[in-house]
């Protein structure tokens, strides 16, 4: 059975009680709001495929957690650099992600987005990598940390890590939240990782299947799809 939570209790208990969401540190209000939609038995099978059932790999609340520590380590690292700091989200899957990454990291950074396809509406990558939806800033002289939801093979991180250096940017580091390393085709150092996951085709917490479940607040996979 998953557990009641209390959010507004908990606000009021770390800030006293005339407290609001606004007053709550961001650690607590990552962790709080994710508690509260830990998903229920109704929830997953509501989203579940005809025949199938959705299997949860990572909690919402263990990513919760995760995503402060990279933030914690995001803002030590970059906290000479914060004007110049771009977190450069990849569409669409690290939507989610990035929303609760840059709410970790207090520092003056800016946040852009790029869109990259691989995948189509298909389970496997197709190895074809395009740009679907450019940056709409420079990024010269630019410390920037691309932020991926998840890296498989590596061919579009190598792809995109090889298109901005042409851009001329201080920096470029890569954050991911989910690793299949069993699937590395090209080696990408990635400096800030949130987990390692088995070869399964996940979904969740912006990630998608034919642009499905991105809603999830938990990271899982389909039982019986790879």
């Amino acid at each position: 059975m998953v557990p009641c939570y209390k959010p507004w209790a908990m606000v009021h208990a770390v800030c006293g009680p005339s407290a609001t969401w606004a007053h709550l540190p961001i650690r607590h209000t990552l962790l709080i709001r994710s508690s509260s939609m830990v998903a229920s038995d109704p929830f997953r099978d509501a989203l579940a495929p005809a025949g199938g059932r959705l299997i949860e790999l990572i909690s919402a609340d263990a990513i919760a957690r995760r995503v402060a520590e990279l933030g914690d380590r995001i803002t030590s690292d970059y906290r000479e650099y914060g004007n110049d700091l771009v977190l450069l989200g990849v569409l669409k899957g690290s939507f989610l992600f990035l929303a609760d990454l840059c709410r970790a990291i207090p520092l003056p950074l800016s946040v852009d987005f790029i869109g990259i396809a691989s995948y189509g509406d298909e389970t496997k990558s197709s190895g074809v990598v395009k740009i679907t939806s450019d940056l709409t800033r420079p990024i010269e002289d630019k410390h920037v940390v691309i932020v991926e939801d998840i890296i498989d093979t590596g061919l579009t991180l190598d792809y995109l890590i090889e298109n901005l250096a042409t851009r001329k940017p201080a920096s470029v580091k890569l954050c991911s939240l989910l690793h299949k390393a069993e699937r590395t085709e090209r080696n990408v150092i990635i400096d800030y990782l949130g987990f390692t996951v088995p070869d399964k085709f996940v979904v969740g917490y912006g990630l998608d299947a034919a642009q499905k479940y991105r809603n999830l607040p938990f990271i899982g996979h389909i039982d019986g799809e790879e």
